[in-house]
């Protein structure tokens, strides 16, 4: 069980899901930066023609 759980401050119905925000929005951030990359590498290729 999470060391997380206060079954004194449980709400039925609510979750804190601040983390899944962060790692997501980590994630979308680190995909951009891969596609981004991704298509320099791939503008060189075009140009010089290798």
């Amino acid at each position: 069980m999470s060391t997380d759980y206060d079954p004194d401050r449980y709400v039925r119905g609510e979750m804190n899901i601040d983390a899944q925000h962060a790692a997501f929005g980590g994630f979308i951030k680190w995909s951009m930066y891969i596609a981004l990359l991704s298509i320099l590498v791939l503008l060189f290729l075009l140009v010089f023609r290798t």
